[in-house]
């Protein structure tokens, strides 16, 4: 049975404990309520880059770095392999799932195994040969990460369903991650489906447009669930990261332009920079600092190729930015104390409670 606060309260005024026992309880409530999820929050020592790492290269080789021989194995083959893969990883995160410092390994495992329903379903459709039934036969499974095509629909759509259900079940940010690239790729699938047709999947304009919006839609989502949650998991850290990931590249690959158009692009990614201030998501500086040097750069090889001095000033503008951090990363908690009193209520609370406390 769990007590909240209103249980603990009534205790007290009960006569059963006094108030120095309840805040003995409450610190102790809250402590181990904090342990919980730092458990399971990423984390950048060497143990978890080896986690992540190992995750992420179980998933490609079953995915990205797939070849034809591999292809060659066959749909029921390929279904058979995926299944297999998927049984042993679900079963092996459920089992790590139970020990609490184990949380991260598990929850890794569990999105591997996700990771593995496109492969299945490929290999359904292939040996079934229900290409007839989409828009024809896709080619290799390798295909799915790099091309847009809408015979992936399915594979898409049953991703999507699994990374819910896992969440649901063993709630551990990183499965997003694979559920939402999923919907990511849909989102392309579907844009070209209903624009063009099938014989316009290498439309890459469209592909860059709709990367561009979604991410955007990405990062108002991670936004919203960030100001509307107060405790658990850190399900948004996973969001920002997709989030601001495709919408930076739809950006930043966008053909031509004017020189309005270029400085307004290295404006948007100065006002990433501000953005990470304002919601404490490193990310977004991350970003916003290389669109920042991408436009320095198209300056320096375009507009001022032929003015000595460029390299020396922009020499001392990256000084200046190693300098900017420096200062940021000292006065963090001060900067996030002035921003919560210079805000006007209006704005106030649309910043997260992590970040009102730096």
């Amino acid at each position: 049975m769990m007590l909240t606060d209103a249980d603990l309260r009534s205790i007290r005024d009960a006569g059963i404990i006094d108030d120095a026992k309840l805040k003995e309880i409450s610190d102790f409530l809250t402590s181990r309520k904090r342990a919980d999820v730092v458990a399971s929050t990423p984390r950048f020592d060497l143990t978890h880059v080896l986690w992540y790492a190992g995750a992420l290269i179980i998933i490609g080789a079953m995915g990205l770095f797939t070849n034809e021989a591999f292809n060659r194995m066959g749909g029921w083959a390929l279904a058979a392999c995926g299944t297999i893969y998927a049984v042993v990883f679900l079963a092996t995160g459920h089992y790590l799932w139970r020990d609490k410092s184990l949380r991260v390994p598990a929850g890794l495992l569990i999105a591997v195994a996700v990771s593995m329903v496109p492969l299945i379903i490929y290999g359904i459709q292939d040996a079934l040969d229900l290409w007839k039934y989409a828009l024809g036969n896709p080619g290799e499974y390798k295909n799915f990460y790099p091309y847009v095509n809408g015979s992936w629909l399915y594979m898409e759509i049953g991703t999507i369903v699994a990374a819910l259900i896992a969440i649901w079940r063993y709630p551990f940010p990183f499965i997003l991650l694979v559920g939402g690239v999923a919907l990511w790729f849909m989102s392309m699938d579907l844009a070209m489906w209903f624009t063009r047709g099938a014989e316009s999947y290498g439309d890459w304009e469209i592909r860059r447009q709709v990367s561009l919006v979604f991410g955007l839609a990405m990062i108002v989502a991670a936004w919203a669930v960030d100001v509307l949650r107060k405790d658990g998991p850190d399900y948004p850290f996973w969001i920002h990261i997709f989030g601001v990931m495709a919408f930076w590249g739809g950006m930043t690959m966008t053909d031509g332009g004017t020189e309005l158009q270029k400085l307004l692009y290295c404006l948007i990614n100065i006002g990433l920079v501000g953005l990470s201030l304002f919601l404490n998501r490193r990310v977004y500086a991350v970003f916003g600092a290389l669109g920042i040097a991408t436009y320095l750069g198209y300056l320096a090889s375009e507009v001022f190729q032929d003015v000595m001095l460029f390299s020396f000033a922009l020499s001392a503008i990256g000084i200046a930015i190693i300098g900017l951090g420096l200062l940021l990363h000292r006065n963090r908690a001060r900067l996030a104390a002035a921003m919560n009193e210079i805000l006007p209520p209006s704005l106030a609370w649309l910043r997260p409670q992590h970040a009102k406390t730096g």
